[in-house]
């Protein structure tokens, strides 16, 4: 029976671990508590006095700058944030969390389990990959489209809430984020590595297909050779761009069919990640696509740009890939911040529509404007009237102005306080009143209504006809309610689209 090892650590409290290595990284070797509340990762090799620096800062000052501030508590289940450090036979160690149950297999492989990956972690590639997807994974371990869009959603929060105190991850993929498709949830792990501009330089390069050009194509020069561009919040912002497409696309955006040496692969690679790196969908060129002959039956329809470009993301999220992968991609400065991600994954969320198709694998596509709406994963046609919510807000009395958000209506679909005031944002700060629905649409005797739950003061124009919570409007095309008359107050004008 494995030994107990009981330690001091540095913040005074008593850490207990199994002395037996259940896990390794490429730097440390992991730990289980007894009751499996926490785990202890130790460093191999030593440490020198800036590690010891920055783990200090990560456990006491950083941490404290995220968790005691408003909203502190949500945090905690983004981060898997080390809480303290220890040191056991010259070897120095941080304690963190242990991951929450769902972020574990619960099903694994199809036929049952035939990979016996079940009770092992959910490392993000099992989920970004069509062919892991469609051969390997129990379908219950898959979620739904919605529900990729909601992680995107927690991954983007959790980045810019790391950004926003001046730190940057170093090596963000799906290596060091954990995700379950199922519930719509997402983590970010390896916390230890944090990097802190002018202070604590990198530790790791990053992870191949996460790195951002610049990293890659100055790889060949020496650590501190000023030419050479190291992780940063901008190196962040690519690979947070990255995440986000493959896991809506199931495919990287830039490892298309173009071929820069035929005769040296490690130069190919090079090139292709580094200095020449192109986007895939590139609306110029298309010397990177991707080439359906080389694409296995299995990886399709992903894999296929023509029938599932990125436009199938929305008119938000596909604006933010041109920014990272045209725009951006050798410019670091022009990249989307992890904020544009989260508010267009939040408006995305508003466009998303069931699809009719019980036996859609995705059940949820986002809007795309037209007047017979269509699934763009199995093709089928909404049929029926459908409305869809145009959204202005107050600027002054009696004026308001396109806040270029939409919501789609669906039965059961959720109305909520940051849909009737401009001026609420659905993230931590959130108080708990202001997370509760205030209404609801429903399709009745096929008649759309929107029934009031707690919108005191919604009211039809331009009657001023007041809707007491508990009444219902029916929704016409080109009909419009007021739902605040708060400053950022909403206005919300139906538009019929017609099936």
């Amino acid at each position: 029976m494995a030994n107990i090892v009981t330690l001091t650590a540095a913040d005074g409290s008593t850490v207990r671990f199994i002395d037996e290595v259940r896990a390794s990284g490429g730097m440390k070797d992991v730990y289980f508590s007894p009751d499996k509340a926490y785990v202890v990762a130790f460093f191999r090799g030593g440490a020198d006095a800036a590690m010891r620096e920055r783990l200090a800062m990560i456990t006491t000052v950083y941490r404290e700058r995220i968790f005691s501030q408003v909203g502190g508590d949500y945090w905690k289940n983004l981060f898997c944030w080390p809480t303290t450090t220890v040191e056991h036979r010259g070897r120095l160690g941080v304690v963190a969390p242990f991951y929450a149950p769902e972020f574990f297999f619960t099903h694994g492989s199809r036929n049952n389990d035939m990979l016996a990956i079940r009770g092992r972690e959910k490392e993000g590639k099992w989920f970004a990959s069509p062919s892991n997807r469609n051969r390997f994974l129990d379908e219950r371990e898959l979620g739904d489209w919605m529900l990729q869009i909601k992680l995107c959603l927690q991954i983007a929060r959790a980045v810019r809430r790391m950004h926003s105190a001046g730190l940057a991850h170093s090596d963000l993929s799906y290596r060091n984020v954990l995700i379950d498709p199922s519930s719509g949830r997402a983590c970010l792990i390896d916390i230890d590595g944090l990097v802190v501009p002018g202070k604590f330089p990198p530790d790791v390069v990053g992870t191949p297909d996460f790195i951002a050009p610049e990293c890659v194509a100055t790889a060949r020069l020496g650590r501190d050779d000023p030419r050479r561009k190291l992780p940063s919040i901008a190196t962040d912002r690519h690979a947070l761009a990255v995440l986000i497409y493959m896991y809506l696309l199931l495919r990287h955006p830039l490892r298309g069919d173009k071929v820069h040496d035929t005769d040296d692969p490690q130069r190919d690679e090079a090139l292709s990640m580094g200095e020449r790196a192109l986007f895939v969908e590139h609306p110029e060129d298309a010397s990177n696509r991707i080439r359906l002959a080389n694409v296995k039956a299995v990886e399709l329809p992903w894999r296929d740009t023509a029938r599932l470009p990125c436009a199938v993301t929305g008119p938000y999220l596909g604006r933010l890939f041109a920014d990272a992968f045209v725009d951006g991609l050798h410019a670091p400065a022009l990249r989307p911040s992890a904020d544009d991600w989260e508010t267009a994954l939040v408006k995305t969320v508003d466009l998303l529509q069931p699809c009719p198709n019980p036996a859609c694998e995705q059940k949820w596509y986002v809007f795309d404007n037209r007047s017979r709406p269509r699934c763009p994963f199995c093709g089928t046609c909404y049929a029926g009237r459908l409305p869809v919510l145009n959204l202005y807000s107050s600027q002054n009395e009696g004026s308001f102005r396109p806040d270029g958000h939409r919501l789609m209506v669906y039965s059961g679909q959720s109305l909520f306080p940051w849909h009737a005031n401009r001026l609420l944002v659905p993230n931590e700060k959130l108080e708990p009143p202001q997370r509760k629905r205030v209404g609801y649409f429903v399709l009745h005797e096929d008649a759309w209504y929107l029934v009031n739950e707690g919108m005191p003061e919604l009211m039809v124009l331009p009657s001023r006809t007041p809707v007491a919570p508990g009444e219902r409007i029916p929704l016409e095309d080109g009909g419009q309610f007021l739902m605040s008359r708060a400053p950022g107050g909403r206005l919300a004008v139906v538009q019929m689209a017609n099936g």
